[in-house]
């Protein structure tokens, strides 16, 4: 049998796919095969970087490896110990990043029926993170010390590949920069050496889509908002 060629575009393809992402926050507990994780491993290794250092590594957490770190790390989150970045976060949100980080917010709070102001729903809701939303599986993202913030920028490069890459595999992702605060809680349990840095998690599996989080999507601002042209 003779297989024709497709006639999708690439662009076609990329754009599908950015459209379809979205932060994934109630998973099934079924496991994701490890040939597909090794899929996307392959396809996010692609990723460029900056004189090709290719400064990430990842560790993945998987069935009772990653019920043993959420329970440590849980603890540590709830019970209120104090955060280990070990890069700076965010030193204020103001005007229009306020705005979208607000609209991010009050979007998943409503669908999940957390009035406004309710702060001890808030709380509940974040520590999910920490549970992984049930997610099967945890991938930790480190760089290396010595490449600085061009290694954590290379990280990001990497995450996002490496969630496209989920998603045309059916693969639900969320990334996670909160559990970057509590690195220190992440450096021990995985026992990663000084010269590593964590830059963010990513929880993996495939998604619940009956759960009311998985049922809202968030706004991406216009081009022009973004973009400025100069010269012809």
């Amino acid at each position: 049998m003779t297989h024709q060629a497709s006639d999708v575009a690439p662009i076609d393809v990329l754009e599908d796919l950015l459209a379809a992402r979205y932060s994934c926050r109630a998973f099934k507990p079924e496991p994701v095969p490890r040939a597909t994780i090794d899929r996307i491993l392959t396809a996010a290794q692609k990723t460029a970087s900056w004189c090709n250092s290719q400064p990430w590594q990842v560790i993945i957490a998987s069935g009772a490896a990653a019920r043993d770190f959420a329970t440590e790390i849980y603890k540590a989150a709830s019970e209120g110990i104090p955060n280990v970045s070990d890069f700076p976060f965010p030193r204020e949100y103001r005007g229009v990043y306020l705005e979208r980080r607000r609209e991010s917010g009050f979007l998943l709070y409503n669908t999940l029926g957390i009035p406004r102001g309710d702060r001890a729903g808030y709380a509940k809701q974040m520590l999910e993170n920490f549970r992984f939303f049930g997610a099967p599986h945890v991938a930790i993202i480190t760089t290396d010390e010595a490449l600085g913030v061009y290694g954590a920028i290379d990280c990001g490069g990497y995450v996002s590949n490496f969630l496209l890459a989920a998603r045309a595999l059916g693969v639900a992702t969320v990334p996670q920069a909160a559990l970057a605060h509590h690195s220190d809680v992440i450096r021990e349990h995985f026992k990663l050496g000084d010269d590593r840095r964590v830059v963010c998690g990513i929880s993996f599996g495939y998604a619940d889509p009956s759960h009311p989080a998985n049922n809202y999507r968030i706004s991406r601002a216009p081009i022009a908002d973004a973009a400025t042209f100069v010269g012809d």
